[in-house]
């Protein structure tokens, strides 16, 4: 039986549509592997996510005694979170809506048999 060592973020503020672009690329890969790849990845996605991966492997080796290197990203989901909705005001007295939308990052790490 597998230990599941987790970390979450909830209400991210990015939308899921586009975590999940980047969150797609570091499923099954070794934890350090997966750190590295988004540490040099370009998007605001990028950051967050490799926050709370960061996490997650800390809390394996504070919380569960388990090395960095033998873990791997077991599932990494993102969800949706509330929307916010604004208004902008645009032509003729009508207004455009705004949605602020967020998101709930969960890693699931393991160890490698």
């Amino acid at each position: 039986m597998a230990t599941d060592i987790r970390a979450q973020l909830r209400y991210a503020d990015i939308s899921a549509q586009k975590a999940r672009l980047v969150v797609d690329l570091v499923r099954g890969k070794s934890a350090v592997e997966a750190a590295n790849t988004l540490k040099f990845m370009p998007k605001k996605a990028a950051r967050i996510i490799e926050r709370v991966l960061n996490s997650a492997i800390a809390n394996a080796e504070e919380n569960f005694g388990v090395s960095r290197d033998d873990l791997y990203v077991h599932t990494i989901i993102a969800d949706e979170g509330p929307t916010r909705k604004w208004r902008r005001f645009g032509a003729r007295g009508r207004f455009k809506p705004l949605l602020r939308r967020s998101s709930h990052i969960t890693i699931v790490l393991r160890e490698n048999e």
